[in-house]
């Protein structure tokens, strides 16, 4: 007899991001996370915050919900730690809601930071009273179902990024940016340089500059045309 399929996968214990780096990327605009490996890392540009809230930063508790079901991303909430940042997959279904206030509010009562889907989300002046943040495509008042088959704590396909349980994730009103945690460390010593330049940028800004200073070189080094 074929054993029954069940209707959630759950990896409870995955290693989480280290703290001390996880630091490192607290309140960085994601432009400069995304400059810090390679210029690459954004989600979709359609996932955007649909709160009043935006930014955040943690670690990443995967969920892939399916289309039009949410089961998954209920039985996450019990696997969530404080500074966790639950992301749900749908497929990108917008068709109805993955989540609605009341879920948001139990994930934040849970120490979740924020939540990032590529569906629909619903109940915003509810979310906006939780006061963390959420992401999501779009808004729909249509309901999911609870039936599965659904997983948590495994690798997902996101907004065109695979991400995995313990990577970390970083948001703010630009968008959503994954640190994969294998790579978080070289990320978090490229930052420390990337974030120097932009603040010497911003100062020739403010001292009146109308080109930045590196302009002369690269057009040395890479040539230039002018067509009168």
């Amino acid at each position: 007899m074929a054993p029954q399929e069940t209707a959630l996968t759950i990896r409870r214990n995955f290693e989480r991001a280290d703290a001390g780096i996880l630091r490192q990327f607290s309140q960085v605009p994601t432009g400069n996370v995304c400059d810090s490996q390679g210029r690459t890392g954004a989600l979709d540009y359609r996932i955007k915050p649909v709160s009043a809230a935006a930014a955040f930063c943690g670690t990443a508790l995967t969920v892939d919900a399916g289309p039009r079901d949410n089961l998954a991303a209920w039985a996450a909430l019990e696997v969530a730690r404080p500074g966790d940042v639950i992301l749900i997959r749908t497929g990108g279904f917008c068709d109805s809601s993955v989540v609605g206030d009341i879920y948001v509010g139990m994930a934040r009562n849970a120490g979740v930071v924020a939540i990032v889907t590529d569906g629909a989300v619903r109940d915003i002046p509810g979310i906006d009273a939780v006061g963390i943040p959420v992401f999501a495509i779009g808004v729909s008042p249509n309901s999911p179902w609870k039936n599965g088959p659904g997983r948590v704590g495994l690798p997902i396909a996101i907004g065109g990024v695979t991400v995995d349980a313990g990577d970390i994730v970083v948001g703010d009103q630009d968008g959503v940016v994954i640190v994969p945690r294998a790579g978080a460390a070289a990320a978090a010593d490229e930052l420390t340089s990337v974030l120097a330049k932009e603040a010497k940028m911003e100062q020739g800004g403010k001292a009146g500059l109308t080109v930045p200073a590196w302009l002369a070189d690269a057009r040395k080094a890479k040539g230039v045309t002018y067509v009168e």
